[in-house]
């Protein structure tokens, strides 16, 4: 077979366009995504990838230098089980590539090793998914070098094959049949191809997000039985692909372990978030991660109750019973513990973090999701909704508020309104819960997010501290403050302010004091105004929590809306033993 010399700028540019032409089918690919789980976001994980090779991989003085640059970015933007499957297909492709001088045979046997890669990061491979079409591309290639030598006609020849095999998908899944689509991954790989071999003929193409496509209904979540695909990047030396996909095995399915000794991207489907980075951790330095909720995911795609989203952050307490029946999407605001991250609420819950609190030597820090993994976010949302709110924390407390509003300017055919809380925990919570019945009482989103803005005057959290330390550890007191309070014995009440900022509400020398003070101010809001609905919320103190919960019930007429525990970033700041009361007022002065 007569042998083409491929320039490392053409296979640079092959990887361009095929990244451009898989990115304008995102919609297409989110509707018809039924398999492995039907939660529309194939096209949005596919596309995640193909933005950061785009953004990220350089042309490099050798065609081994850009195809480590094409890998490495692949492997950080990869997302969702069929991302991550072909970041590995990449890392093959790259590794069969170690020529500087490559030809059109050494082409077509890289395509089998990339197929092989791919193969081999996959748990348990699935006939009539985007594996399938990896493996007949190899073949086909393989197939009909014996008849041409010339590229562009060879790779013809095979994208009609591949082309049908795509077709056939549905006979190999009974889901894809059951639901007259192709798979969603095979088909973005095929989209792919189409570009790549649009490059290798001089042409381009120009990102269109074509308009969203009528998405396919499944009733079922189809063969996972998992809630959370969980997501993380790990780095380090000499990691064991291996050996981390056999200790992720039993914590869940849909397992994909794909990478380099020095960088692993994984992927699964488990009830357990938490178990999968507490082992991660013990492995290398976790560099990113992402849990999303395939429940909800799929609620969008498939059962939504509303025609508005309502999204919010973790700092809202509100009980998981009443975030599942209104489908609010919560956000998790991320954690820094002994130099690992995690995120509040699914990778470490408030009770674990109690366990570890004063064991720790270097405090706990928190920060805002980042506006990148909001932009993925609202691309997801954003194909199935037209409307959506999000309640954040006081942006005095956080910078999660901006940065949701940072995020939401990429998307500007869609109606996204912030509304800042001014609060934070239970209060936070209840003007949550309170939006979320607006919604389903089908008001307008504007006259529901105005009425949610005039409610934050109206709600207030009053917060019992028993112990200082916490907030000394923590930065919300100074030691020497803390030490002086604790030498008079102080236990404020700690509130937040018109503003959204935090201020002691009332001084106390104990914490029946505290407490009596925190019962006079909510006695002269019955009697004053009147309570629409109230809260209460703490830090591992159940019994002062019940014990709030028979007071105000007899002061108030009718008992709490929930009582729970309260979120590792809140705990973190307030410490173990706080209780607080969260309320919102009558309208009525």
């Amino acid at each position: 077979m007569a042998t083409l010399t491929l320039t490392n700028e053409l296979i640079y540019q092959s990887f361009m366009v095929g990244a451009k032409n898989v990115i304008s089918e995102k919609n297409e690919l989110n509707a018809i995504n039924v398999f492995p789980v039907p939660d529309g976001d194939t096209g949005t994980n596919l596309a995640s990838m193909m933005l950061a090779i785009l953004e990220r991989a350089k042309l490099g003085e050798t065609l081994s230098e850009t195809m480590q640059s094409i890998v490495d970015a692949a492997i950080v933007g990869a997302r969702g089980n069929s991302g991550i499957i072909f970041a590995s297909y990449i890392n093959g492709f790259a590794e069969g590539l170690k020529t500087n001088d490559p030809s059109l045979e050494s082409l077509i046997e890289t395509s089998e090793k990339a197929y092989a890669y791919a193969y081999k990061a996959i748990s348990k491979p699935v006939e009539g998914t985007m594996i399938t079409v990896m493996r007949t591309w190899a073949h086909a290639l393989n197939e009909f070098k014996k008849a041409t030598n010339n590229a562009i006609e060879l790779f013809m020849q095979a994208f009609e094959v591949l082309k049908q095999e795509l077709a056939n998908t549905p006979e190999k899944l009974a889901v894809l049949k059951e639901n007259h689509v192709v798979d969603a991954g095979a088909k973005g790989f095929v989209h792919f191809i189409e570009g790549f071999i649009k490059a290798f003929k001089g042409e381009d193409v120009v990102i269109t997000e074509h308009d969203a496509v009528e998405e396919i209904h499944v009733d079922h979540l189809e063969d996972s039985q998992f809630r959370y695909c969980t997501e993380a990047l790990i780095r380090g030396e000499n990691l064991d692909l291996e050996g981390v996909r056999e200790k992720l095995l039993p914590l869940g399915d849909s397992l994909v372990v794909a990478g380099s000794s020095k960088t692993i991207r994984i992927h699964i489907h488990t009830d357990q978030p938490a178990e999968v980075f507490k082992y991660l951790d013990g492995v290398a330095r976790i560099s990113e991660q992402k849990v999303d909720d395939m429940k909800r995911q799929f609620e969008a795609v498939n059962h939504k109750k509303y025609n508005i989203a309502l999204v919010t952050d973790s700092i809202a307490d509100l009980p998981a019973e009443m975030i599942d029946h209104y489908q609010i999407h919560q956000i998790p605001i991320n954690l820094k513990i002994n130099d690992s991250d995690y995120l509040d609420k699914v990778t470490i819950q408030s009770s674990r973090f109690y366990e570890m609190m004063d064991e720790l030597k270097v405090y706990p820090s928190s920060a805002q999701p980042n506006v990148k993994s909001l932009e993925n976010f609202f691309s997801f949302l954003t194909t199935y909704y037209k409307d959506i709110i999000v309640v954040t924390v006081s942006e005095k407390m956080s910078g999660t508020y901006n940065s949701f509003v940072e995020a939401s300017k990429k998307f500007k055919d869609a109606n996204i309104q912030i509304v800042n809380s001014k609060q934070n925990s239970g209060a936070e919570g209840l003007l949550v819960l309170k939006t979320a019945q607006l919604i389903e009482q089908g008001l307008p989103i504007d006259q529901i997010t105005e009425k949610i803005a005039s409610l934050t005057a109206k709600s207030k959290i009053l917060v019992s501290v028993k112990v200082l330390k916490y907030m000394v550890k923590s930065g919300r007191l100074t030691k020497v403050s803390g030490t002086i309070a604790n030498l008079m014995h102080l236990k404020p009440v700690i509130s937040i302010d018109e503003d959204g900022a935090g201020i002691i509400f009332a001084k106390a020398l104990s914490v029946e004091s505290a407490n009596k003070k925190i019962y006079q101010h909510m006695k002269e809001m019955v009697e004053t105004h009147g309570i629409d609905t109230y809260a209460i919320v703490h830090a591992n103190a159940n019994d002062r929590a019940l014990e709030y919960q028979r007071i105000y019930e007899k002061l108030i007429g009718f008992p709490p809306v929930y009582v729970m525990d309260i979120s590792t970033v809140v705990a973190m700041n307030a410490g173990i033993g706080t209780v607080a009361i969260a309320y919102i007022r009558k309208d009525q002065s």
